[in-house]
Parts: C-alpha cells; structure tokens; sequence
C-alpha cells in the first residue's frame, strides 16, 4: 500500500535570504526541509499565518539596545487568533558593505533597517561623521539597494551573512556598539493549545486598562506583583484611536498551566476590558523560574482546600 508524503509546510519570515530573521528559523527543528517565504514586513507574516497560507512566521520580537520590536508589537495586537509556540536568541554582529571598488572613505550615505541603524550609532558617530540615513526595509534590502542602485546611499549595514548570498566588498566589521548585543525572535502559529510546561517558560499578553485613572498601571502590576510573577518586558503602545489611550505588551515568568499565571490572568481578566493571551512557550535560554514558597501550585491548592472546608463546615 503506497502512503502519500504530507505536503511541506511553509514559514513566513523577513527576507530576503540572509537576515537574521532567517537565521532564528533555521533554529527550529520543525522548520528544517519545509518552504521558507521570505515577505517584506512584519504584518505580512503574520496576515500569512492568520489565512493559512503559512504554517508560523518568524518575527523579530526585543533586541537588547531598543528593547521591544514596537512594528512586530502592534501587528500581534492587531491580527487576531494567533500564538506564540517558541523563543530564539540570535547574537547580533552588523558590517558595512558597498559595491566591489567601494571606499570607506567615499561614504555619505548609508542605507540600514531602523533597528540596526540604531545600535552602531556610537561607530557611525566615529568613522563616518555627518553621513545621511537612507531607510531599509530589511538588513539584507540594504545591501541589495546600494547594489542595484534603487537606493541613494554609497555603503549598507548588513548582517555578515549577506556575503555568502551578494557579491559585496566589505568596509568595516563588527560596528555594533554592543558587542553582546541579541535579538529576541518568536515563532507565532494560529491559536494550539500551549506546549507543555517545562518550568522554564514564559508567557506574553496584551493588556488594556480599564479606564484612564491615577493608579491604573499599578493596579494591572499587582496582578503579578501578588502572586510572585516577575515581567521581562512591560512596554506601552498606543492603541490609536486617541491621545492617551495605551495598550500594554507584557512577558510573564511562568506558564498558564502554573497556578500562579492561571490566578493572575483571571485577574486580569477581571481588571481589564481587553485581555490578548499571545501565548506560553520555553524561554530560549532554559533558565528554569524562581519562585517562593508561597507562589508554588501546592501553596493555592491547599489555599483552595482550606476555603472549600470553611464553606463546607470543617473546622480550620
């Protein structure tokens, strides 16, 4: 009896070849083998993924010099039905190229992604003074639109894997101010039911408050603070519709299946009038969550039993 083989899957990710947004999908072993499409932007993975036309999209998500991603942050709020599945760490190193002949010395302008620009700034400040910024949309488009000449600028900032897919010469490497820099990328499917807990997870929502009032934010923090959750990352983003009105990406220690996390987000839900549960998933460096003693799923359980026996009679 013959078996058809099942059709590939495909994962959307920020192209072209060469980004490090490729470099965090050849991290996920499902990945390996099944259709990349590399796409030009952030929402256009993710619409990918909501239609079914892919199976996950990679996404740039925190860097250690910005912090949160603020494109990839607003297209999760805004697409619907979707979870985060996985984390992955990538060691950011950034060089400038130019067309084979060029000359550090020729360069005024210089084409790079916003979020790269932004952590060689102190270099730039030093050996090219008084260049001009010509936007990219990828690392990769950079160097591609210096080459082609679609873009107004001498020199690129790229990934140094953009060598092994153009024909570059390189200028200067390891420009980044921050020589531990990384970049923080999820692997986002349509909504599944979270992976198993492994004691070293996280968990990310989008969080609204209730009405604008003084105390607000800490009340949406006491939701963690009293049951001993820590956040890796708070940040506010505008929710649009008017001035003053924010929405608040959040990173949780811990999983939904924990108790703690389960209590906090139905707190949350009885704080806030609109709760995104994005997803809980391993933390990419496996460092297992501290908690103590009065945070463990036994300390709520016997907390639970003890009111039950009240309700029921039972002498405390």
């Amino acid at each position: 009896m013959s078996h058809e083989s099942a059709a590939p899957r495909t994962y959307s990710y920020l192209g072209p070849a060469g980004t490090f947004t490729e470099a965090a999908l050849a991290q996920v072993d499902e990945a390996r083998g099944q259709v990349w499409k590399p796409v030009s932007n952030v929402a256009q993975a993710l619409a990918d993924v909501q239609s079914g036309e892919s199976h996950g999209a990679m996404i740039a998500i925190e860097n250690t010099v910005e912090g949160g991603v603020s494109s990839a942050q607003d297209a999760l709020a805004n697409t619907p039905g979707l979870r985060i599945v996985g984390e992955y760490l990538v060691p950011v190193a950034f060089v400038v190229v130019g067309p084979r002949g060029s000359s550090l010395a020729d360069v005024t302008g210089i084409a790079a992604h916003p979020v790269a620009y932004a952590q060689c700034l102190d270099w730039l400040g030093e050996f090219i003074p008084g260049h001009s910024l010509v936007v990219a949309g990828s690392n990769v488009a950079s160097a591609i639109g210096v080459l082609d000449g679609s873009l107004p600028a001498h020199a690129a900032i790229a990934a140094p894997g953009v060598v092994d897919h153009y024909d570059v010469e390189v200028l200067a490497e390891n420009i980044g101010d921050n020589p531990d820099a990384v970049t923080r990328f999820v692997l986002v499917t349509r909504t599944v039911a979270p992976p198993e807990r492994t004691g070293a997870d996280k968990t990310s929502l989008i969080v609204e408050l209730p009405r604008e009032a003084p105390g607000g934010l800490v009340d949406l923090l006491e939701q963690f603070a009293t049951r001993g959750i820590n956040l890796s990352l708070i940040q506010s983003r505008p929710i649009g519709d008017r001035l003053g009105r924010y929405r608040f990406v959040i990173d949780a220690d811990g999983h939904i299946e924990d108790e703690r996390m389960a209590d906090a987000l139905m707190g949350l839900k009885r704080f806030s009038p609109h709760v995104m549960y994005l997803g809980s998933y391993p933390r990419a460096d496996r460092v297992t969550v501290a908690h103590g003693d009065r945070y463990t799923d036994a300390s709520f359980a016997d907390a639970r039993d003890w009111l039950r026996g009240l309700l029921s009679g039972i002498d405390d």
